[in-house]
C-alpha cells in the first residue's frame, strides 16, 4: 500500500502527541463518525450529510475549515515503521564458501534496497494539489491532512477520502474498490463521496479532506489484510505468478507491481483483464518486490541447468572410475586381502574420491549465472537514473535492448512541449503571426479573450519565470497554455477574466477527453441567458459552426461550401507546416425560451459562432533527429501514434527524421486504420493488421484504442521471422491499456498522469525522446554483459571439469584441490560477473540490428572463442602436469600418498592455470570477434581493480597460503613462467580472431529462450481466457466456500487416483465420488463464480501439464485447471465430460478434478 500510513503525518509541525480525545474535544466531528459517513455510498451518505451536518460545509465548519482558507491541525493514524531485514545466518565453512555467500548476500541486499529506493522516490514525487491559506500549493500525497481541500482533475489518483465540495463533469473509476468498470458520476446533489485509490477519468473539482492513512477506505482495506496475510503468503506465489501473465498475452509478461503513490496497490485502472476487487491478494502483496523472470533469465536458468547436468554426470563417472579404479588395483592386480585394520585407510581413500567428485560438480555449476544477470541489471539501473530513465522493473531494460519497434507520442516527446499561437485565422483574415491588437474589432477581441480565459482548465496558468531571463512557466494543460499566451500577447489578462467569473460561477463545463476531442463552458448570464464556450480540433469544430464573426464583429452565415474554403486556404496550410490547429467558438441561448436540456451534449454543442481559427507550434525538440537516426540504424523503427491531425503530424514526423522522401511508408488517421483493418462485421482481423503496420510510419487523430489495437497488432503479428518487441510512449490516462499491453512501457514523468506512470515500465523524467535511445543503449549493454560473462564463465568450466576428470583418472587424484576449486569458482562466479557485468556502453552497441527473443545466449563467434582458449589452457596445464617437473627440475606431485605436503609442482599448475583465467577474462571483454580486447578497459574502473586484485590475492594464497590452500611458495622465475604462459592466452585469442566463424560449420549455438511448445498448455490456456464482470463479486463468505469445496476436491483427487491405479478397470465411471454429484444437488447450484481462486494446487497444476500434452484435451471447456469458469454453473454438464474417458486413465482421474 506503499506510504498510506504515512499520509496520517502531518503539516506544519503538528504535534505527534496529540491524542483523539484532543480532536473529539477540538472539533465538531469526531474521527469515528467521520469512518463511519465514508463507510456508506451514494444516497446514503448523502442523506447521512443532510441529517447531521447540513450540507458538505456543515462538514467544513466542523472540522475549522472553509472551501479556501485551511486548517490543517487534524493528524489521524500514525506513522508504521518498516522492519528491518534480517542478516544471512550460516556459519562459515571455508573462507570461500563465506566470500561467495558474502557477495551474493551483498548484490541480493543491494537490489532490494535499490527497489525500495525507487519505489520511496515515485512515491515521493507523487504530489496533490491542495489550497492552503488560499494559496493552491501542491504538497507530496503524504502531507495531506484532513479538512484540507485538496483539487482533483483528469488523471488523478486520489489519495484520501473526501466529500465533493465543487465538481465539473466529474466521473471516477471506482473498480479499484467496486469491481465496477463503469465510471461513476459524482455530483453534490447525488453522490459527493470520493473514495482513496480511485481514480478521476473526467472532469475536475475541489473536496474536502474527511480520511488519510489507515482511516481512508483503502486503508481500512489494508488494515484487513495485515491481520491475515502471513500464511497465504507462500502459498500463492507462484499462482500469483501464473495469473499475472493473462494479463498482457505474452507468456514471458512481467508481474506488473504497480505500487504507486497513496494508495500503492495493483489497482487495474483501465479496462485491464483483471479485476480489483476479489483480488485482496494483490493488494497484500502488492507491497513486496515482485520477483520477475525475464527473457533473458529464462534463457540463463535454461542454460545453468543444462550445465549442471553435464557437470553432475562428469562428476558421477569421476568418482565411479576413481572407486573401481582403486578397488581393481589394490585387491585385484596387487592381489591384498581386505585387512580389517586397514578399513580407515580404505574409506579415508573413498572419501578423498568423493571429495574429488564434489569438486568437479562444483566447478561445473556456474552459480554466478542468476548473480550476473542481478548485478548486470541493476547496475544498469542505477546509471540508468542519471539518463534519466527511472526504471520501475528490472526486466524491462533489458527487454529494451531487444525492442524492434518504438510507438513514440508527437507531443512532450519528439517535441518540447511548449506551445505557442503562432498564426491566426479571425475576422477573415489570416495572419501569419500573432496580431495586433488594434487590428481586431473590439467586440470580436472581447468575446475571444473571454472564450479561452474561462474555457481553459483553472488549473491552467502562465506564471513568471523561475530565474531572471528564463521563459515563462507553463502550468497545466500546454494547448491551454498557448492560448492563454496568446491573450497575454494581444494585451489583456486572462486573470482579470477568471476573477471576474469564478471557477464556482461556471455554470456547466464539458471537460476535455479522447472522444470529445472538445472543451465546452456555459456561462449563465444576469438576464437569464446562457452563452457557451466551445474549443477544439478545428475540423471537428467547424462541422459544428453555422456562423462566423466576420470582419466588422458581426455574425454572418458559415455554409459547408465556406468551410471546406477555410480547411483548404487556412487550416491545411497550418497544418502542412507542422501547426496544431484550435478552432474558438460560441453560442447564445436567449432568456426566453425554456432551459437546455444540458446532459443532452449533442443538441447543445451544435449550432456554434466561429470567432477563430488558431494555429500553435510545438517545436521540435533539437536532440530528437539525430536520436531517431541512431534508432534507425540500429534497426528500430520508429512510429509516431498522435492525436493530431495528419498534415500536422506528417509535417513534424519529416522533421524528426521518421519519414525520408522516396521511402514507401504509410500515414493514417484512426479512422481510415480502423476500416482497412475490420472485416465487414466489424471484427479486427490480425492478416489485415499485417498488411499494414510495417509500411504504417505515422498514425494520426488516433484514438487510445487505436493506439491499443496497433500495439497488440505488431506483438501478435507473424509477419516477421522474430517477433515483434514493442515499446510505447504514453501520458494520458487512457494511454494505460497501451502502456499494459507493450513490451516496454514509458510514462512521461513530467506530463505524465498518475495512471499512465502507474501502467508504465520506466518513466522518462525528462520527457525525452533521446533518454529512450540511452535506454536501448542500456538494455543492450546488459545482454552483452551477460554474454561476456558466460564466455569467460564457460571456457573456464569446460578446463577445469576436463583438468579435474582426467587428472583424477590418471593420477588418482585431482591437480586442483578442492579449496583452489572453490577460489577459482569464487573468481570465475561472483567476481568475473562484477567485473564483465559492469562494463559501460558505447555508441557501437547502436551500430548492430537488435537479437530478437529466440537468439541464443552462446553464438557461434562465442562458441569458437570458448573451444579455442579451452584447447589452449588444456595443453598448457596437461603440458605442466605431465612433463612440468622436468622442465623446472623439481620433485614431481603426481601419486603423492595420501597426507602428503603440498608439491611446487601442483601450485605451478594451480597457478598457472588462475593466471590463464585472469588474462582470459580481459579476452572476454569482446565477442563479436573484435581484435582489440583493451578498448575502453580504463572506462570500467570495477573492472581494473577486480583483476588486480584477484592478483594480489592470488600471489598471497601461493606464497602464504600453505597447507589450507595445498601451496607451496614459488620462485621468482616460476612465478615469471606462470604470467608468461598466462598471457599468452592473449596472443591465442589473436590467433582465433582471425579464424573466420563462417568457416566453422561445425560449431553449434546455445542457450536459446524457451520454445513456444515447451510451455504448459494451462499457462497458454490463461491468456486466452477472458474474465466476466460478473465474477468479480465474489464476497468473502464465497471465498471461504470455494476454500473448503477446494479441499474436499483435493482429497477425493488423490483417492481417486489410489483407486484407479489400485483397481484399473474394476469400477464403473458412475460409482467414483466426484465432487460434481455432491455440487449438483439443487441446493448448492453455484451461479457466480470467481476466477481467481484455483482450486487445485500449483504443484498439481504442473504434475497434470505433461499428462494435458500427450493426450487429448479434456471436453471441458475450463483449461485453466479451475473448477471454476468464466460465467460457470457447476452442473451435471461437467460429470458427463468427467465420465467421458476410459474409467482408468489418468485423463479420467484429470477430468475428474475439473
Amino acid at each position: 500500500m506503499g506510504d498510506m500510513a504515512n499520509n496520517s503525518v502531518a503539516y506544519s509541525g503538528v504535534k505527534n502527541s496529540l491524542k483523539e480525545a484532543n480532536h473529539d474535544g477540538d472539533f465538531g466531528i469526531t474521527l469515528a463518525e467521520l469512518r463511519a459517513l465514508m463507510e456508506l455510498r451514494s444516497t446514503d451518505a448523502l442523506r447521512k450529510i443532510q441529517e447531521c451536518y447540513g450540507d458538505v460545509y456543515g462538514i467544513c465548519a466542523k472540522l475549522k475549515t472553509s472551501p479556501n482558507e485551511v486548517c490543517g491541525e487534524v493528524s489521524v493514524g500514525e506513522e508504521e515503521g518498516e522492519g528491518e531485514t534480517g542478516w544471512i545466518e550460516g556459519a562459515a565453512i571455508l573462507l570461500s564458501v563465506v566470500c561467495v555467500v558474502l557477495v551474493t548476500a551483498f548484490n541480493d541486499w543491494s537490489k532490494e534496497k535499490q527497489f525500495r529506493g525507487l519505489q520511496s522516490r515515485i512515491e515521493q514525487e507523487q504530489k496533490f494539489t491542495v489550497i492552503r491559506g488560499g494559496q493552491v500549493i501542491q504538497i507530496p500525497v503524504a502531507d495531506i491532512t484532513v479538512g484540507d481541500i485538496a483539487q482533483v482533475k483528469y488523471g488523478d489518483l486520489l489519495p484520501a477520502d473526501g466529500i465533493l465540495i465543487q465538481g465539473n463533469d466529474l466521473k471516477i473509476d471506482e473498480s479499484s474498490l467496486t469491481g465496477e468498470s463503469d465510471h461513476v458520476k459524482k455530483t453534490l446533489d447525488k453522490d459527493p463521496l470520493l473514495l482513496s485509490g480511485t481514480h478521476v477519468m473526467e472532469g475536475s473539482g475541489r473536496m474536502v479532506v474527511t480520511a488519510v492513512g489507515v482511516n481512508s477506505q483503502t486503508g481500512i482495506i489494508f488494515t484487513l489484510l495485515g491481520a491475515g496475510g502471513e500464511e497465504e503468503e507462500k502459498k500463492d506465489e507462484k499462482k500469483k505468478e501464473k495469473k499475472n501473465k493473462k494479463q498482457d498475452g505474452t507468456v514471458e509478461n512481467r508481474n506488473k507491481a504497480k505500487a504507486q503513490d497513496g494508495a500503492a496497490m495493483e489497482m487495474q485502472p483501465l479496462k485491464s483483464e483483471e479485476g480489483g476487487d476479489g483480488d485482496e491478494k494483490d493488494k497484500k502483496k502488492a507491497n513486496l518486490p515482485k520477483k520477475e523472470k525475464s527473457v533473458l533469465q529464462g534463457k540463463l536458468t535454461k542454460l545453468a541447468v543444462q550445465i549442471g547436468k553435464a557437470g553432475l554426470l562428469m562428476s558421477a563417472i569421476t568418482v565411479i572410475i576413481l572407486v573401481l579404479y582403486f578397488v581393481i588395483d589394490t585387491f585385484w592386480v596387487q592381489k591384498r586381502p581386505w585387512l580389517a585394520e586397514c578399513t580407515p585407510i580404505y574409506i579415508q581413500y573413498f572419501v578423498k574420491f568423493f571429495i574429488i567428485g564434489v569438486t568437479v560438480l562444483v566447478v561445473a555449476v556456474p552459480e554466478g549465472l542468476p548473480l550476473a544477470v542481478t548485478i548486470s541489471l541493476a547496475y544498469s539501473v542505477k546509471k540508468m537514473m542519471k539518463d534519466n530513465n527511472l526504471v520501475r522493473h528490472l526486466d524491462a531494460c533489458e527487454t529494451m535492448g531487444n525492442a524492434t519497434a518504438i510507438c513514440s507520442d508527437k507531443t512532450g516527446t519528439l517535441t518540447m512541449n511548449r506551445m505557442t499561437v503562432v498564426q491566426a485565422y479571425i475576422n477573415e483574415k489570416h495572419y501569419r503571426k500573432v496580431p495586433d491588437p488594434d487590428a481586431i474589432p473590439a467586440s470580436i477581441l472581447s468575446c475571444l479573450v473571454t472564450g479561452i480565459s474561462v474555457n481553459c482548465a483553472y488549473t491552467s496558468k502562465i506564471l513568471p519565470p523561475e530565474r531572471e531571463g528564463g521563459l515563462p512557466r507553463h502550468v497545466g494543460n500546454k494547448t491551454e497554455c498557448a492560448l492563454l499566451g496568446l491573450v497575454l500577447d494581444l494585451k489583456r489578462d486572462y486573470q482579470d477574466v477568471r476573477n471576474e467569473i469564478p471557477e464556482e460561477a461556471l455554470y456547466k463545463v464539458y471537460t476535455f477527453n479522447s472522444v470529445r476531442k472538445s472543451m465546452s463552458t456555459v456561462l449563465k448570464n444576469s438576464d437569464g441567458s446562457y452563452r457557451i464556450f466551445s474549443k477544439g480540433a478545428s475540423e471537428i469544430i467547424l462541422k459544428k459552426c453555422f456562423k462566423i464573426l466576420s470582419a466588422n464583429g458581426e455574425a454572418k452565415v458559415f455554409r459547408p461550401r465556406d468551410r471546406d474554403d477555410i480547411v483548404k486556404t487556412v487550416i491545411e496550410p497550418m497544418a502542412s507546416e507542422g501547426l496544431r490547429t484550435i478552432c474558438l467558438a460560441f453560442r447564445d441561448f436567449p432568456a426566453g425560451e425554456p432551459e437546455p436540456e444540458w446532459d443532452n451534449e449533442n443538441d447543445i454543442v451544435t449550432g456554434l459562432t466561429c470567432i477563430a481559427v488558431v494555429g500553435i507550434e510545438d517545436p521540435v525538440r533539437p536532440e530528437v533527429p539525430e536520436a531517431i537516426r541512431k534508432c534507425q540504424r540500429a534497426g528500430i523503427t520508429v512510429r509516431m501514434v498522435t492525436g493530431d491531425n495528419i498534415n500536422t503530424a506528417r509535417a513534424i514526423a519529416s522533421k524528426c527524421g521518421i519519414l525520408h522522401p522516396g521511402e514507401d511508408f504509410l500515414c493514417l488517421e484512426g479512422k481510415d486504420f480502423n476500416r482497412r483493418i475490420r472485416n465487414e462485421k466489424g471484427e479486427i482481423e490480425q492478416e489485415r493488421i499485417d498488411k499494414i503496420w510495417p509500411k504504417l510510419r505515422v498514425l494520426a487523430r488516433s484514438s487510445p484504442t487505436d493506439k491499443h489495437t496497433l500495439v497488440k497488432g505488431i506483438i501478435d503479428s507473424t509477419v516477421s521471422e522474430q517477433r515483434q518487441v514493442v515499446a510505447v510512449t504514453g501520458d494520458g490516462t487512457n494511454d494505460g491499456p497501451a502502456l499494459k499491453k507493450a513490451d516496454v512501457g514509458f510514462a512521461m514523468g513530467i506530463a505524465g498522469t498518475d495512471v499512465a506512470k502507474e501502467a508504465s515500465d520506466i518513466i522518462l523524467t525528462d520527457d525525452n525522446f533521446t533518454s529512450i535511445v540511452k535506454a536501448v543503449m542500456w538494455g543492450r549493454n546488459v545482454y552483452d554483459s551477460i554474454s561476456k560473462f558466460l564466455q569467460f564463465q564457460l571456457t573456464v568450466n569446460v578446463v577445469a571439469v576436463i583438468v579435474a576428470f582426467t587428472g583424477a583418472c590418471i593420477t588418482q587424484d585431482s591437480p586442483l584441490k578442492a579449496v583452489q576449486m572453490l577460489w577459482v569458482n569464487l573468481i570465475m562466479d561472483t567476481l568475473a560477473s562484477l567485473a564483465l557485468a559492469t562494463e559501460p556502453p558505447t555508441e557501437s552497441l547502436l551500430l548492430r540490428k537488435p537479437y530478437g527473443r529466440n537468439k541464443p545466449l552462446i553464438s557461434r563467434t562465442m562458441m569458437k572463442n570458448i573451444l579455442g582458449h579451452a584447447f589452449y589452457q588444456l595443453v598448457v596445464v596437461f603440458t605442466l602436469l605431465f612433463a612440468g617437473e622436468k622442465f623446472f627440475d623439481i620433485d614431481s606431485g603426481r601419486n603423492a600418498p595420501l597426507h602428503a605436503p603440498p608439491s611446487e609442482h601442483y601450485t605451478i599448475v594451480f597457478n598457472t592455470f588462475v593466471l590463464m583465467q585472469l588474462f582470459n577474462e580481459i579476452n572476454a571483454r569482446k565477442i563479436h570477434g573484435e581484435r582489440n580486447v583493451f578498448e575502453g578497459i580504463f572506462n570500467n574502473a570495477i573492472f581494473c581493480t577486480i583483476v588486480l586484485g584477484t592478483f594480489v590475492v592470488q600471489i598471497i594464497i601461493v606464497q602464504f597460503g600453505g597447507k589450507p590452500f595445498s601451496c607451496s611458495e614459488l620462485s621468482i622465475e616460476q612465478w615469471l613462467w606462470s604470467v608468461f604462459l598466462g598471457m599468452g592466452t592473449l596472443l591465442w585469442g589473436q590467433l582465433i580472431s582471425t579464424i573466420p566463424t563462417s568457416r566453422l560449420k561445425f560449431l553449434k549455438e546455445a542457450g536459446h529462450g524457451t520454445q513456444k511448445e515447451e510451455i504448459p498448455e494451462e499457462e497458454l490456456a490463461e491468456d486466452v481466457e477472458e474474465i466476466d464482470h460478473a465474477e468479480r463479486e465474489l464476497r468473502r463468505g464465497q471465498i471461504l466456500w470455494f476454500r473448503g469445496l477446494n479441499r474436499i476436491q483435493t482429497q477425493i483427487r488423490v483417492v481417486n487416483a489410489f483407486r484407479s491405479s489400485l483397481y484399473e478397470g474394476l469400477e464403473k465411471p458412475e460409482s467414483r465420488s466426484s465432487i460434481h454429484n455432491f455440487m449438483t444437488h439443487p441446493e448448492f447450484r453455484i451461479e457466480d463464480s470467481e476466477p481467481h481462486i484455483p482450486l487445485i494446487d500449483d504443484t498439481d497444476a504442473e504434475d497434470d501439464a505433461p499428462t494435458k500434452r500427450n493426450s487429448s484435451p479434456p471436453p471441458s471447456p475450463n483449461k485453466n485447471n479451475n473448477a471454476v469458469d468464466s460465467g460457470i454453473h457447476l452442473t451435471i454438464e461437467a460429470n458427463k465430460s468427467a465420465t467421458s474417458s476410459s474409467p482408468g486413465s489418468p485423463l479420467h482421474s484429470l477430468e475428474t478434478s475439473l
